[in-house]
């Protein structure tokens, strides 16, 4: 349903969304007609690179997806399982924050390593571990100290507070990434083989209770904004308002009650 002041959408307004055209014509397709403005500004988030890593995906799906210890394909779960023997299994994600670090170090980086402790214990396993890989720019630079000194803070800071050690991690400086940090994270978990709790639930009157911040003045699409190139001109022009939509993301626990 939309509401009565919202734009006719157009191909135009796909794009300022992040779509292409092509996108455009298939969501009509799949809707048998013109989306609304509620409507296309779902798809626009969920087709991003953030959230459905549309162009990164086919480049994933070229790594190993099946082995005798594996208990949870790629993309099956919310993060990977392997059977380590004894009973036991060892839940792993790793996910980059890139954008957001490179807007609000301090914030991008600690919901980054909220998203994959997250996704570990909503398998039900409890998070041991993590690591973390990180790329800045040329260290003479203000803009480098700050990036540096926030996604440090913010990866020591969500760490501690959570409970879980970071036991590893390693840091390159280069000038390519003087516009653009690289900030990955990786979460390790351990969970008995068979206790696992599933991403998906199916039948009729499951109810899903969601808790979390309040959604920002750009609504859903302050997360997507990540997926956006960034560049010198374009840095300062981009919200900041995902410090709000990751907090929401990395706070909120999915439960799903089977029948």
């Amino acid at each position: 349903m939309s509401l009565t002041n919202d734009p006719a959408v157009t191909v135009d307004i796909a794009k300022e969304l992040g779509l292409l055209a092509e996108e455009y014509e298939k969501i009509k397709t799949i809707l048998g007609r013109n989306p609304n403005f509620n409507e296309i500004s779902i798809y626009s988030v969920m087709w991003s690179e953030h959230c459905s890593y549309k162009n990164s995906i086919k480049w994933l799906k070229t790594l190993p997806r099946e082995g005798s210890r594996l208990l949870a394909k790629a993309g099956e779960e919310n993060a990977g399982l392997v059977d380590i023997g004894g009973g036991l299994a060892c839940a792993f994600k790793i996910e980059s924050h890139n954008h957001p670090s490179a807007i609000e170090p301090y914030q991008g980086a600690a919901t980054g390593v909220g998203g994959i402790h997250r996704d570990i214990f909503t398998m039900g396993a409890r998070p041991i571990a993590s690591l973390n890989s990180l790329r800045f720019g040329n260290l003479n630079e203000e803009k480098t100290k700050h990036l540096l000194r926030g996604v440090v803070k913010g990866i020591g800071d969500y760490g501690n507070a959570f409970g879980v050690p970071t036991v590893g991690g390693e840091v390159f400086f280069d000038e390519c990434y003087n516009t653009n940090p690289l900030v990955n994270a990786m979460s390790v978990g351990i969970v008995k083989v068979g206790k696992t709790v599933s991403a998906t639930s199916h039948g009729v009157g499951n109810p899903v209770f969601i808790v979390g911040s309040a959604t920002g003045k750009d609504g859903i699409h302050g997360a997507s904004f990540a997926s956006h190139d960034i560049s010198e001109d374009s840095h300062e022009e981009l919200p900041s308002v995902q410090v709000v939509i990751h907090l929401l993301k990395n706070f909120c626990w999915k439960l799903h009650l089977k029948q």
